[in-house]
């Protein structure tokens, strides 16, 4: 997938989900997506847990593919997210990504 079919296809669920929303002020509707990707890292969390047996109760409930499609859904719900905030969210990720690619790398 290019980066362009990613953008396309976080543009698409958003539009998506922002007509499937009942009508919201546009504040209001921003923080409900931004609690969203916080439910999704708990699950990330719930999943870490699960796959590493960690809950006497339940032993070893996910796989460590399981933690792989949760770290992806955190991945998509923040790429929504962002593209809530902004319509220019592939380029802010792009200008941001350069950034902390750049610092990290540095000697």
């Amino acid at each position: 997938m290019s980066d362009d079919d990613l953008w396309d296809s976080i543009d698409r669920i958003q539009d998506r989900l922002a007509s499937a929303q009942p009508p919201r002020p546009p504040q209001e509707a921003l923080l409900l997506r931004m609690l969203k990707l916080s439910e999704e890292v708990g699950e990330v969390a719930e999943a870490v847990i699960g796959a590493t047996g960690q809950n006497p109760r339940k032993g070893v409930s996910h796989t460590w593919d399981d933690v792989q499609s949760e770290l992806c859904d955190v991945i998509i719900t923040a790429a929504v997210a962002l593209r809530t905030l902004t319509p220019e969210a592939r380029e802010v990720f792009a200008t941001h990504l350069a950034r902390v690619t750049d610092r990290s790398l540095e000697p």
